[in-house]
């Protein structure tokens, strides 16, 4: 049931402390299974309809998964989709069991597709340079507030989801710090740079005002509208100056926050600070960078 589905995602939030980010793909997941096992209630256990909104899950067997599973393969979806979409419905039938909503977990071996691990994708010192100042060819507050977004957002290496989260009061141009909430509810606090500053002063003093029309608004980064700036919004603007940079293939907000950890501990960097600037809750998650720099050091010398 659809009710259903919202109780789990209402535990994911309050008892797992799931990101915004995981909550919505595991929302659009099981709403997607939700709609597929509706069209198809052949097969298996008869499913229990009450009206025409609601599925008893225990009627739900492994034999109409395994049938999603196929749907899925049809749609053409990449492994990582794929195997992300398999865990998001594994995990609900686990909540439903220890919920005592079923009485036997179907998901009970499974199978979800290998994702072999990729590589990060970084760029080059050059590159984070041509990308940086692509904004300064264009002309107003727009031009300015994305020349200050793009600054902080690899000056920091913070994820897209915190920096759309920053509010005005977050950044101290005294200390050159920005206070940002991570996953579970992190707080950290992170140096910038001098030309990170002079960008974000520029933005607060005369693009934010002409954005938000002088209304009062929390957010730090606006839209042309004066409201909270998203994530999606911020990707469009990404790509659109990494195209007038001139850089090739896909630039993901996280590709700056790659390359921010790679040239920290390209230029020794301790480890562990580079952790907590990332805000990573595992140290092994930042150590794949680590492998990164002496792969690359290895065959400039080799």
């Amino acid at each position: 049931m659809q009710a259903d589905i919202d109780r789990y995602l209402g535990y994911l939030v309050g008892e797992r402390a799931s990101s915004e980010n995981t909550v919505a793909a595991y929302r659009n997941d099981l709403t997607q299974l939700h709609e597929f096992l509706r069209a198809n209630r052949t097969g298996g256990r008869p499913l229990s309809v009450v009206g025409d909104q609601s599925i008893n899950w225990n009627g739900v067997g492994k034999p109409r998964l395994n049938a999603f599973i196929e749907f899925l393969k049809e749609k053409g979806y990449a492994s990582a989709t794929m195997a992300r979409k398999i865990a998001a419905v594994k995990s609900f039938f686990h909540w439903l069991t220890h919920s005592g909503l079923i009485k036997v977990d179907p998901t009970e071996g499974l199978d979800s597709p290998r994702v072999g691990k990729t590589r990060p994708r970084t760029l080059s010192s050059e590159e984070i340079e041509s990308l940086l100042v692509a904004p300064s060819v264009k002309m107003g507050p727009e031009a300015v507030r994305d020349g200050a977004m793009l600054r902080l957002l690899y000056a920091t290496g913070m994820r897209v989801s915190e920096l759309m989260s920053l509010n005005q009061d977050d950044v101290d141009l005294f200390s050159n710090y920005v206070r940002c909430l991570g996953k579970a509810g992190r707080e950290r606090h992170i140096p910038f740079d001098v030309r990170t500053q002079k960008a974000l002063e520029d933005y607060l003093s005369s693009a934010r005002p002409s954005l938000t029309r002088h209304r009062e608004t929390a957010a730090l980064f606006v839209n042309h509208r004066g409201e909270r700036l998203t994530r999606q919004g911020f990707w469009l603007i990404l790509k659109g100056h990494a195209r007038a940079a001139g850089l090739s293939g896909s630039i993901t907000p996280h590709t700056l926050r790659h390359s921010f950890a790679i040239h920290l501990l390209s230029n020794n960097a301790n480890l562990r600070d580079v952790q907590e600037l990332l805000g990573h809750a595992n140290i092994a998650t930042t150590q794949i960078y680590t492998q990164m720099v002496d792969q690359a050091t290895q065959r400039r010398t080799g």
